[in-house]
């Protein structure tokens, strides 16, 4: 059970990285966000990020192998890794219509869930 919590508490802290580092790209495309300057989406992108901690922190607290979660740290790493790039490639689908996956990023994708067997596997 940590483990499934640990997995979705890391989806949400990613959701709302995701949102701090890429989400401002689209801040021009609203009435408010069109005369924003650096500093003030700066300052947007670290709220948002406050919010990321919130659950980022506790995911990797209830997760980690010594505080009795089931996973090493590298393997959290891993996870984290795997969950910000499934969300990013859904973020850029919904959110930047005029993105396109092609082929190559695909099998990057998976060379990276290739990486996470590989790491969690017992050699």
């Amino acid at each position: 059970m940590r483990g499934l919590k640990t997995i979705l508490l890391l989806t949400v802290s990613n959701m709302f990285m995701t949102f701090a580092w890429y989400g401002h790209l689209k801040f021009k495309e609203y009435e408010w966000g069109k005369n924003l300057g650096l500093i003030s989406i700066i300052f947007i992108s670290w709220g948002l990020a406050f919010f990321e901690y919130m659950f980022q922190v506790p995911a990797n607290r209830l997760g980690f192998k010594d505080d009795g979660g089931p996973f090493t740290l590298v393997q959290l790493k891993t996870i984290q890794e795997a969950i910000t790039l499934t969300l990013f490639m859904v973020f850029t689908i919904v959110f930047f219509k005029t993105e396109k996956l092609g082929w190559n990023h695909l099998v990057g994708f998976a060379l990276i869930v290739l990486a996470v067997f590989v790491i969690f596997k017992k050699w």
